[in-house]
């Protein structure tokens, strides 16, 4: 079949380049309309329950990550003209485009008893503008008076305050939300300098708005980085600007096709996905390694330039089918992990890195065939003296000490499964910031005065209409129970719930007096009942906090970043503390938010990568064991490919690098990767079993003849994820570093270990295993 193509591409190269030519332009044009994604990173499956309820709760009573804060720490705000400053900087968010409301001292309301029409009125704090200091003392004595803001807007301890920003959704999920930002920031900038003071901003409409203007500046860095990378590998190897060039616009034109490909299948810019263009870029530029190193080997063989190039398709060719392949996979079960974010950075990046081969696989034998033949300086690599005597010493290693070999591996892998025990799964959202980024920092102001920005939420289901009130009214006082019972933990805010607005009511009834901030006795509270505007009526404040039946509730809070493991122990603490209040019989209560679907988005990618790791290394193995027919070798010949993911994760435990969706993506795609070795050197140790007379003889001949181009491979793929490295995210800097030194160690593991485990189990009956034709002819063609 090999064969066949290569006839077909030589002939016909002129109409191959123009129609390769055409679909890059196309698939230009269509990366030309990416955008980046504002929305939410959707990781659990629409079946999951988790799921589920906070849609349940979102459609109920809007959305609950919508909130940007601001603020800062400041005991002397209530001075005149800081006062008067601040007052106008609501004012300006306010007209922000896409903004939909604010809440903060300068807008906030207190609550007045109308006797004559038997209701309660929201009057605004401040109605008129503000021009002197009296009225500013006054604001602040109102202010304090009104515990319902205390800890939601205010820290009368430290003198904190801060405002909250509410946009409209439209808005939110565009790239409107940068701007937005931006324009925010610029205000709050201007307050800063002018009282210097430091103004802090936090939220998830912030965070993730940090994030992608993050991604979308590491995108560019890490496509330059690449560009850079390989420019240099590919001159270092074949000293030739024309090879440089022309594989450089090859593998350039592999990232458009990525970029075009995430477009056409409807997808935007994600964290993740926002790797796969530098990925492709490395992952691509061994295939034009391969196929120049195989050209000029042949051609310094014979001196026939088209019969180099048809050799070069039809060897290398299939080799790079199968490696591109096993590579394609590691991306490609991703999809099984049903996380829409994990599944269409798989996809796409499968897509891509079969697409890249095939780019790669046409253009590169006709670029060759139009440039000049090779000069000796050009194929100077191919001697490789020095690796080659490295070669010499693992190839006695092989033939005579592989008992030391083995001793060795069993070593090192027993070391690193007791590190491997030491792994800490814990996530966090700001996870992959540096503690130094001002994202963090901002965060940890929040959490500090505020106890945090992240949304916890509880709804109550009471089963019946007007279920919080029947029995007089029960239900109520079982949420101040619950309140009282959260008030425990340091990690809660000061709620917001019906509870909240009835002690604010019973406080303006009894004419503003703090000390009514309470619930009232059940008599009391029907009295409060009767004032039209408490309870119902459009314009009720209290209706975003429970449904028109009255049947449904909720209490809203705001927790710090305690990291996954804190907040999944204490969701099994507060579980029976809350059902012992709300009878299960009687309530349905569940706990909802963000920042709870974060810890089932952590849990579940976990188990669901882990799955997929184990899918992947039975769809390999199913590949290999199509090819060479024997189910004994291809299980063995995984036990390369594994360990330098056992010392990986030794790695990892020992230097407290924690288990994460970003980290643990690094064992999906290095395993895939490094199959690649074992699929080069078991084609060519098959090769060579069939001209040699013993094993010995074909393994010797398969680790010279592969141990440079692997060496090179490893080169280039360590040197091309170490770019990772450069960015500011914790988790792509870990992807980075320990890919590359996976496929490292997996190059040994691959030329020492694999060609020693061959020898030790060679028989005649695996010979025959071997040697026998294949699915797919993966033999070298004689002439």
């Amino acid at each position: 079949m090999w064969k066949y193509f290569s006839g077909i591409l030589l002939r016909n190269k002129l109409a191959f380049t123009i129609g390769v030519l055409l679909l890059t332009f196309f698939m230009g044009f269509e990366a030309s309309k990416m955008e980046l994604s504002y929305e939410f990173a959707k990781i659990l499956p629409d079946t999951d329950s988790t799921f589920i309820e906070y849609q349940t709760f979102k459609k109920r009573f809007g959305e609950d990550g919508n909130v940007m804060v601001m603020g800062f720490e400041d005991k002397n705000l209530f001075k005149l003209d800081k006062f008067k400053d601040w007052v106008k900087l609501n004012n300006d968010l306010k007209n922000i485009q896409g903004v939909k409301a604010i809440m903060s001292l300068p807008t906030c309301f207190r609550l007045v008893k109308n006797d004559s029409l038997e209701k309660f009125e929201f009057v605004p704090l401040i109605q008129n503008p503000i021009t002197t200091q009296s009225e500013v003392d006054s604001l602040k004595k109102q202010i304090l008076n009104m515990p319902f803001y205390e800890g939601i807007i205010y820290n009368k301890e430290t003198g904190a305050n801060l405002v909250a920003i509410t946009f409209t959704k439209k808005d939110l999920d565009s790239k409107r939300r940068l701007d937005m930002v931006k324009e925010i920031r610029a205000l709050g900038d201007v307050y800063s300098k002018k009282y210097n003071v430091d103004m802090h901003y936090s939220g998830m409409p912030y965070i993730r708005s940090q994030l992608m203007t993050k991604v979308r500046a590491e995108m560019t860095l890490f496509l330059i980085l690449a560009v850079i990378v390989t420019a240099i590998i590919l001159w270092l190897f074949f000293r030739s600007l024309s090879t440089v060039l022309f594989s450089l616009i090859v593998v350039i034109m592999g990232v458009v096709w990525s970029i075009g490909i995430m477009y056409l299948f409807g997808y935007k810019i994600t964290v993740l996905s926002g790797l796969i263009a530098p990925l492709i870029m490395v992952i691509g530029l061994p295939n034009c390694i391969f196929l120049i190193n195989k050209y000029q080997s042949e051609f310094l063989a014979h001196g026939n330039k088209i019969k180099a190039l048809a050799r070069s398709i039809e060897t290398i060719g299939v080799t790079l089918f199968l490696a591109n392949i096993t590579t394609a996979i590691g991306f490609g079960v991703l999809y099984f992990t049903k996380s829409s974010m994990l599944v269409e950075f798989g996809i796409v990046a499968a897509i891509s890195v079969l697409a890249t081969y095939a780019i790669t696989l046409i253009l590169i034998p006709v670029i060759l065939n139009y440039l000049p033949t090779p000069k000796p300086k050009h194929t100077k690599h191919q001697e490789g003296k020095r690796i080659n005597k490295i070669l010499d010493i693992i190839d006695m290693l092989v033939q005579k000490r592989r008992k030391a070999i083995y001793t060795i591996s069993a070593i090192i892998t027993a070391v690193s499964l007791w590190g491997m025990m030491s792994i800490d799964m814990n996530g966090y959202v700001v996870d992959d910031l540096p503690e130094k980024d001002p994202v963090y920092t901002d965060l940890s102001f929040f959490e500090t005065n505020f106890k945090g920005v992240l949304p916890f939420e509880i709804s109550i289901d009471t089963k019946v209409p007007n279920g919080l009130f029947k029995n007089n009214a029960k239900a109520i006082y079982k949420i101040k129970l619950l309140q009282k019972t959260l008030e425990q933990y340091s990690i809660f805010s000061k709620p917001l719930s019906v509870v909240e607005g009835i002690k604010f009511s019973y406080q303006a009834y009894n004419d503003g007096k703090p000390k009514f901030y309470k619930v009232p006795s059940i008599g009391d509270l029907k009295t409060l009942s009767e004032y039209s505007g408490t309870l119902k009526g459009q314009n009720n404040r209290l209706q975003t906090f429970m449904d028109t039946a009255k049947q449904i509730t909720r209490v809203s809070y705001q927790v710090a970043d305690i990291g996954s493991k804190k907040m999944k122990a204490l969701m099994k603490e507060l579980r029976p503390r809350i059902d012992s209040i709300f009878d299960p019989k009687e309530y349905k209560v569940s706990t909802t938010g963000h920042s709870l679907v974060f810890l089932k988005n952590n849990d579940y990618l976990l188990s669901n990568l882990l799955e997929s790791l184990l899918i992947e290394i039975l769809l390999i193995a199913i590949v290999g064991i199509a090819l060479f027919r024997s189910v004994r070798i291809i299980v063995l010949s995984k036990i390369p490919c594994l360990i330098p993911l056992v010392i990986t994760a030794g790695i990892m435990g020992f230097l407290d690098i924690r288990f994460k969706p970003s980290t643990i993506l690094i064992f999906s795609i290095a395993f895939g990767i490094s199959s690649d070795g074992t699929i080069y050197f078991l084609t060519k140790y098959r090769q060579e079993l069939k001209k040699m007379k013993s094993a010995a003889e074909a393994i010797s001949a398969a680790i010279h003849d592969t141990g440079l181009s692997m060496v090179y491979t490893s080169i280039i793929l360590f040197c091309g994820f170490a770019i990772f490295a450069a960015s500011s995210f914790g988790g792509t800097v870990a992807l980075g570093v320990l890919v590359s030194l996976t496929l490292l160690m997996s190059m040994f593991t691959n030329l020492i270990l694999l060609p020693a485990i061959l020898l030790s189990i060679h028989t005649k009956k695996t010979k025959k295993e071997i040697t026998e034709a294949p699915l797919i002819d993966i033999d070298e063609h004689e002439d």
